[in-house]
């Protein structure tokens, strides 16, 4: 199909509008690898498409150490240099984390701009924020990263050009910006999220009444955690084939085979050397996993390094306090492996595969999580009157009765109960009966 623009204007100008051309540079420094720095550089690339730009070029170097002055060696920078000019490069992209003298150096040096992976993935998460809380979140995490980065004397320079990655969003895009103006919009970001998180706990105290169980899907980002949520929910989360195309939190409720109903929820894709700003500005958000009953955690099993995503993914989860929450491992995109996932499985005891897309091996994730869920839920002891259907009825709906006795006084019942419900039943427990844990871990 013809476009118009593209004939009016010929392709390569059309393109050039819109898309920024970047050079990406990783560094390897002493005891990484090289395959460690072209990983990076891979997943840097995917993060700069997502961003909506192009990589055109990339450079590499060894190093025991950064160099203080332009983080690659001045031979190097000026070798970048040339290649920007060549290329005709619009922005540099250090896969590494750059200091604000080590960019403004390069700045000054490139005649360009100069970016770190952070400052393209809190890019990414302005583009992607959509509910209050989300911008509030990202504007917080981009003023908090940009404030050292403010510059002397650059009036009119090339950092943080208006426009393109490293400048979009809800904060600060010029370079001229009080330090006291910035501080005042940081204080009243942090007090706006200080009310929502509020709002958010309230939320979650009333779904906790209900008792249902919490069940949280994780994951890195691009797994595919919106998929699944999808395809077992009918949730209509957005679910595209790109980084971190969700990130507001979704909740929907989800009946287990046997009928035990829970709370299904999805969060924030994770990612390796994920800033910590932004877990500090999402963790009000984060916080659903670590409250969380048990995690769903998604692995891409078409991913080179699967392992290294884990990994990834569980420092985050520990950096947020939800690393003691069991874990349950499902192989995502089993479809798009030789062996159907049936390698990883085999690695990873106890985990599944499944493909969400679609819907292959759902049916049994699903009973596995059920036998999970039962594995770590306590076994209450009831007596509850005759008279009381009420109470009979709400332990079949919130629970999963093991047994039941007809007695004189009453409906003796061993149900499996989440906290929530044994509290609220505490007056109808048999004395004595705190609650039997039958395998805390399954």
């Amino acid at each position: 199909m013809s476009n118009p623009y593209q004939e009016a204007l010929g392709s390569t100008l059309i393109e050039r509008t819109f898309r920024e051309r970047i050079v990406l540079v990783g560094v390897t420094l002493g005891g990484h690898s090289d395959e460690e720095t072209e990983d990076g550089l891979d997943e840097l690339s995917l993060l700069i498409d997502t961003a909506g730009a192009d990589e055109v070029a990339r450079l590499t170097q060894r190093r025991d150490t950064p160099d203080t002055a332009y983080y690659i060696g001045k031979g190097k920078a000026e070798e970048l240099r040339d290649v920007c000019l060549a290329l005709d490069a619009d922005t540099v992209v250090f896969d590494n984390e750059l200091t604000a003298g080590q960019q403004y150096n390069l700045e000054r040096l490139l005649g360009r701009t100069a970016l770190d992976r952070t400052a393209v993935i809190l890019d990414i998460f302005a583009q992607n924020a959509h509910t209050q809380e989300g911008k509030a979140q990202v504007e917080l995490a981009m003023l908090r990263y940009r404030l050292p980065r403010l510059r002397r004397g650059a009036r009119g320079g090339l950092s943080q050009q208006a426009g393109g990655i490293g400048t979009r969003g809800p904060g600060e895009t010029r370079l001229e910006v009080d330090r006291r103006r910035i501080m005042r919009r940081i204080e009243k970001l942090e007090r706006d999220l200080k009310d929502l998180q509020r709002t958010r706990h309230t939320q979650r105290k009333s779904r906790s009444r209900s008792g249902l169980a919490s069940v949280v899907i994780v994951g890195y980002t691009n797994a595919g955690k919106s998929t699944l949520l999808n395809a077992l929910t009918q949730a209509g989360v957005l679910a595209e084939n790109r980084l971190f195309a969700t990130l507001d939190p979704t909740t929907r409720r989800l009946a287990l085979p046997g009928g035990e109903p829970v709370l299904l929820s999805d969060t924030v894709g994770f990612i390796s050397r994920l800033p910590h700003g932004l877990i500090e500005s999402f963790k009000s958000t984060l916080e659903v996993a670590s409250e969380a009953d048990m995690l769903v955690h998604v692995v891409d099993a078409s991913s080179v390094h699967p392992e290294n995503q884990i990994s990834a993914v569980r420092e985050v989860l520990a950096e947020i306090g939800a690393d003691s929450v069991p874990e349950f491992i499902v192989f995502n995109k089993a479809d798009l492996v030789d062996d159907h996932g049936a390698s990883l499985v085999e690695e990873f005891h106890g985990s599944v595969a499944v493909s969400a897309l679609n819907k292959m091996g759902l049916d049994t994730m699903l009973r596995r999580l059920a036998d999970r869920m039962r594995s770590i839920s306590k076994v209450t002891e009831l007596l509850v009157p005759y008279e009381r259907g009420d109470i009979l009825a709400s332990v079949h709906r919130e629970g999963e009765v093991v047994s039941s006795e007809l007695t004189d006084e009453g409906m003796r019942i061993r149900a499996r109960l989440s906290d929530a419900s044994a509290g609220r039943l505490r007056e109808f427990a048999v004395e004595g009966s705190d609650g039997e844990n039958l395998n805390h871990h399954g």
